[in-house]
């Protein structure tokens, strides 16, 4: 069977961006995300989400804030009938940590999701708000890539979307 995946950014495509959000209570879903990956879900589709996270490495919250925030998320969508399959992050930021192979633009944890999933790259799907989400999803060999944006000029995304709502 052929595995797919939906991946997706964390902050401003599933939660609403909040600089360095670490704390549950300041957790808001984007509009459109539940429907969004429920039915992505349907259709067979794997939920992973890619995300960067330099305030670890700034030392703005820890490791262990980011996986109980994590497992937060993962039980709230659990209980909307969404499964997570699985959050793959970057700690790192270069100017504090130096290059790595996570951090996109790299396509490091789009790689391992495809190693550790078995997951056929060209069926899958990518939803970001950056260009550097979109760089990565490319290096990996996703086939679809969506960037969600207000303000987007020459993108290199197939497709750009100003709400999620505009998926389904």
């Amino acid at each position: 069977m052929l595995r797919k995946a939906l991946f997706l950014d964390r902050d401003g495509v599933v939660n609403v961006e909040k600089n360095y959000l670490h704390k549950i209570e300041d957790f808001e879903l984007v509009e459109g995300i539940v429907d969004v990956c429920r039915a992505y879900q349907e259709q067979g589709y794997l939920i992973i989400i890619v995300t960067n996270q330099s305030g670890i490495a700034r030392g703005y919250y820890s490791e262990e804030d980011f996986a109980i925030l994590s497992r937060w998320m993962k039980e709230h969508f659990r209980e909307l009938g969404i499964t997570i399959t699985h959050i793959y992050h970057c700690p790192h930021h270069e100017d504090i940590d130096g290059a790595c192979e996570c951090r996109k633009p790299e396509p490091g944890m789009f790689l391992q999701a495809q190693k550790e999933y078995d997951l056929e790259m060209n069926l899958s799907v990518m939803i970001g708000d950056n260009e550097r989400d979109i760089e990565a999803s490319r290096k990996a060999g996703v086939g679809w890539n969506v960037l969600l944006s207000d303000n987007a000029e020459g993108s290199s995304a197939d497709r750009t979307i100003h709400t999620l709502r505009e998926l389904l």
